[in-house]
């Protein structure tokens, strides 16, 4: 008989991969932290939701739900906290608030924080991104080379700053 027409086990159906976790330590701002307990908390109340239902068309979402509650929860666990009163004020670093002005006059305004906290529309960006990587250790004053696909572009440090938390 064909494998065609012989059915998968239900077990094959609904197993999900798990989400890829990063290659790097995660390094998280005190508020980074609080934004993956927050997201834990809302993925637990929704896989409370979908049990309490016991609806059998929610299976799906309750496998989806439970694999990102495993993902948030192991991003927790190897959370490292990063005291911003202790890194350094005189240079970029994890968690600073940096205002650049590149070759065409153009000021960018960002902070370096952990990969989940990055959103680059509200100027958080990732401290292991190529952005975040060419303005390590700079100073005010200095200009960095951000090596991009589109082409190089030189940044001035304008200022650096961090959170008081």
């Amino acid at each position: 008989m064909s494998r065609a027409f012989v059915k998968e086990s239900d077990d094959q159906a609904t197993e999900l991969p798990e989400r890829p976790q990063s290659p790097y330590p995660n390094m998280v701002t005190p508020q980074g932290l609080v934004l993956l307990r927050q997201q834990e908390a809302e993925l637990e109340a929704q896989k409370k939701a979908i049990t309490a239902e016991e609806d059998l068309l929610d299976k799906e979402q309750l496998l989806v739900v439970e694999r990102d509650l495993r993902y948030v929860q192991d991003r927790i666990a190897k959370a490292v906290v990063v005291d911003l009163a202790a890194q350094p004020r005189d240079s970029v670093d994890f968690g600073a608030i940096v205002d650049t002005i590149d070759e065409n006059d153009t000021k960018h305004h960002f902070q370096i924080v952990g990969e989940d906290e990055a959103d680059p529309s509200r100027g958080k960006i990732s401290w292991v991104s190529p952005f975040a990587l060419a303005l390590k250790d700079a100073k005010v004053g200095d200009v960095v080379i951000w090596k991009r696909p589109i082409g190089d572009l030189e940044l001035e440090v304008s200022a650096i700053n961090y959170p008081n938390e």
